[in-house]
């Protein structure tokens, strides 16, 4: 089969063997692919599969089961699946536990669904599973435009919550569009005074950070009494300085989680709750997959420098 490997930092296609499903695992055959930012962190060398995945990259695929490991249950070859993937997303077929696939949401074409499991495992297990948002509580997102950002602001809504981002000016009626309150443009305005302005002093309940040390101490300065704060990436570094003193006045808890890397049976325990919680909303509608566009999978270096260059609104999809 194809699939796009990685050679001095750049994507180059070439033929590789093809995946056979180990035990408890279906292969797929790939309609589409998600393009993720930690896709160009692995292509920069900078954030390496975990053992046992496939060295190429890609975290979430759309597609038909096509061959069925020992021990499968749940699962049959002809099957329309979305599969949460450690890695190999960006080939023509993925192995992948039965457990880490989702039935293609009625109403969502099965191009499209590639859009989804990535996002919706992340935004659930972090802003529902672990910080639980609330009806009446505000949800500030931070990257407003991307995946996350996007299936965020939705879910966040259809939660009952107000929801601030962040995000350069030319993306805000589009955010607002999909349900945002509040965007805030961080080049020109700090989202710490608006978002208290918004809350009428208060702050966010739960914050969603993909900035990482950049926006840590603005992050608490925005943070509302017994607010959580979640950090997912580091698009702005590593290290930071915090303020335990108001953290601690603000009865506040910061956490940081990944997903890549988690163990199968806690992927199996998400792929679960975004199966029986989320998948509802999307079938009704009430959240959608938000695609910027879909390029043939030969173009992958195309895709990765439209993530880098942050222009998009949504997901990026690759196309075997």
């Amino acid at each position: 089969m194809q699939a796009i490997v990685i050679e001095d930092k750049q994507l180059v296609l070439r033929e590789v063997e093809d995946p056979r499903p180990g035990p408890g695992e279906v292969v797929v055959d790939v309609a589409a692919a998600g393009v993720n930012r930690a896709d160009v962190s692995q292509r920069q060398g900078l954030y390496p599969p975990p053992p046992g995945a496939a060295p190429y990259p890609g975290l979430e695929v759309s597609g038909v089961v096509s061959a069925l490991g020992i021990g499968v249950k749940g699962r049959r070859v002809g099957d329309e699946v979305a599969c949460l993937l450690a890695g190999g997303g960006y080939a023509e077929r993925v192995a992948v536990p039965a457990a880490h696939t989702l039935p293609v949401p009625a109403g969502v074409s099965l191009r499209d669904a590639a859009a989804l499991p990535e996002v919706a495992c992340t935004v659930w297990s972090n802003v529902v599973d672990r910080d639980a948002l609330r009806e009446g509580e505000t949800l500030l997102v931070h990257g407003g435009g991307s995946g996350i950002g996007t299936f965020a602001i939705q879910l966040g809504k259809a939660l009952g919550a107000s929801v601030v981002v962040t995000a350069r000016a030319a993306k805000h009626d589009r955010l607002r569009a999909l349900g945002a309150d509040l965007a805030v443009d961080y080049t020109t305005e700090d989202f710490v005074l608006a978002t208290k302005e918004f809350t009428s002093g208060a702050g966010a309940d739960v914050i969603l950070d993909i900035i990482g040390a950049k926006y840590l101490a603005d992050n608490v300065e925005a943070l509302a009494p017994n607010g959580r704060i979640t950090v997912i990436g580091l698009q702005g570094g590593r290290k930071a300085e915090l303020d335990l003193a108001l953290l601690l006045n603000r009865r506040g808890s910061v956490s940081a989680t990944s997903l890549r890397a988690r163990p199968r049976a806690d992927k199996s325990r998400i792929v679960a709750g975004v199966e029986r919680e989320v998948w509802p909303l999307v079938e009704a509608g009430t959240v959608k997959p938000v695609v910027h566009t879909a390029l043939p999978l030969a173009e992958a270096a195309e895709a990765h420098r439209l993530i880098e260059a942050s222009d998009h609104v949504g997901k990026i999809l690759l196309l075997p």
